[in-house]
């Protein structure tokens, strides 16, 4: 039993390590007219999936571009929050994709972006022959892809609670400078009110001019 079950740490483990390796998964700030730019190499026939999302800044919008070794653009969408794209490379050589938000000029942005490349290696060698997966081998492919699913929920999760904060925090700090803003305001009134008053009931000296004829 304990045999079985250190096989099956191990080839998850391994397997693990293995998707880690074909994907691009980062999380970077791009300042206010700025433009940041990726590189990948792929290989012709390779299914890739761009998928990317501005967690913080600004309208939570971001300009994005992906194009082949040619320089031809495959993708181009303005001031999108989050999106997905899948592609075939037609062709060898090193595909470009840039965030750009070079239309702000005081806001900068965090934004997260996941470059998958290839579908993932199978958990076994001989995962694709005729005969049929025994047992242990069929939980193991349940396994990971139930952990794969895992991983992505709490990514999606992760960035959605990172945003949410980004919110709240902004928001905390527009009441705090308008809370800030009515008490001044308030004091001002007041003391105006009082100096007004005072000046109802204060003595007025007047002035007598006498005309001689």
């Amino acid at each position: 039993m304990f045999g079985s079950l250190r096989v099956l740490l191990q080839v998850l483990w391994a397997q693990l390590l293995c998707g880690w390796a074909l994907g691009s998964e980062l999380t970077f700030e791009l300042p206010d007219n700025a433009k940041q730019c990726f590189y990948e190499d792929i290989i012709i026939g390779t299914k890739c999936t761009l998928e990317f999302q501005v967690v913080t800044g600004g309208h939570y919008d971001v300009d994005c571009r992906l194009e082949d070794p040619d320089g031809t653009t495959l993708y181009k969408e303005m001031k999108k929050q989050y999106d997905s794209f899948t592609f075939t490379a037609a062709k060898n050589g090193t595909y470009k994709f840039c965030f750009s938000n070079e239309f702000s000029t005081f806001t900068h942005k965090t934004v997260y972006f996941d470059f998958q490349v290839g579908d993932d290696p199978p958990l076994f060698p001989n995962e694709n022959r005729v005969t049929a997966l025994t047992q242990m081998e069929s939980a193991c492919v349940s396994i990971h892809e139930a952990l794969k699913s895992v991983i992505d929920y709490q990514t999606h999760f992760r960035l959605r609670e990172a945003q949410g904060r980004s919110r709240a925090e902004d928001l905390n700090t527009r009441v705090a400078f308008w809370s800030i803003g009515e008490a001044i305001i308030l004091l001002v009134v007041s003391i105006s009110q009082v100096v007004l008053l005072r000046s109802f009931f204060s003595d007025k000296k007047t002035t007598m001019t006498r005309v001689g004829s």
